[in-house]
């Protein structure tokens, strides 16, 4: 299963299903060095072409020119930036431009560097290496070509550089993930404090509610108890006492009067 990526070095966008955040300053910083490096290393291979006088210096520049121009062609197509397969097109178009340079010029092999990035990241890993051990070869085979022999160095600075490029931006990919782990937790630490506050004021609320039930029926009782006792004196105290079951009415009703006024004051 493919892992998760973290922005991919172009344009400032990301690949479809990369599950990348918005570019952040330090990604756009790294996107800009590895146009940077790029650009640079193909006007290297122009530029020394024209200083040597070598053999096809129009054609070696005109390589360096379209290599380039096919790269910067990659940020601005919005299908680049959505799909694996139009980055994996695109990079096949790269990567077609620079064997090219690299037949005409053992500069070339210097732009191999830049590429095992774009591959490592645009890439699935089980073709990104592949591509990577397949950009060193030809980066080795064109060099040596030119040289017309071939020794153990030629092929340690494009291997020791494929080792390179592997590790940082597999290293880069578990930082990334660690911090995608990180912040999710984080998030989701949010939100569960959120609903507990919310819990949390809601039984407050329910338990205040219970607590003026509580207190709204005790004083209900009481009142209701006393009007009772008060109407069964009125009873008793009817007809012979006609003044005294006229206070016991008057305190019946002053006790409802009472009652409603504290019932109204809890709601």
């Amino acid at each position: 299963m493919e892992a998760p990526r973290g922005p991919l070095p172009y344009g400032g966008r990301t690949v479809k299903n990369a599950a990348a955040p918005a570019p952040t300053p330090t990604t756009r910083a790294l996107t800009w060095s590895l146009h940077l490096l790029i650009i640079g290393l193909l006007a290297l291979a122009g530029g020394r072409a024209v200083a040597d006088d070598r053999p096809h210096t129009g054609m070696v520049v005109a390589a360096a020119a379209a290599c380039g121009l096919v790269y910067a062609a990659g940020p601005l197509l919005p299908r680049v930036g959505r799909s694996r397969r139009a980055a994996a097109c695109w990079l096949a178009a790269v990567g077609a431009v620079w064997l090219v340079l690299l037949a005409l010029s053992p500069d070339g092999a210097w732009v191999a560097f830049p590429l095992y990035f774009l591959q490592l990241h645009l890439l699935p890993r089980r073709a990104a290496l592949p591509a990577v051990a397949a950009t060193a070869a030809a980066a080795v085979a064109g060099f040596a070509a030119h040289q017309h022999s071939f020794g153990l160095a030629m092929a340690i600075g494009p291997a020791l550089g494929a080792a390179v490029a592997i590790a940082v931006v597999w290293g880069y990919q578990a930082l990334y993930r660690e911090s995608e782990q990180r912040r999710r937790l984080i998030e989701e630490l949010t939100a569960t404090r959120a609903d507990l506050a919310q819990a949390q004021h809601t039984a407050g609320v329910l338990a205040e509610r219970e607590r003026l039930a509580h207190e709204i029926h005790d004083t209900l009782a009481q009142g209701l108890s006393s009007i009772q006792l008060l109407l069964r004196a009125v009873e008793r105290a009817l007809p012979d006492r006609p003044d005294t079951a006229a206070r016991h009415a008057e305190a019946a009703r002053q006790a409802a009067v009472d009652n409603l006024a504290e019932a109204r004051r809890f709601v």
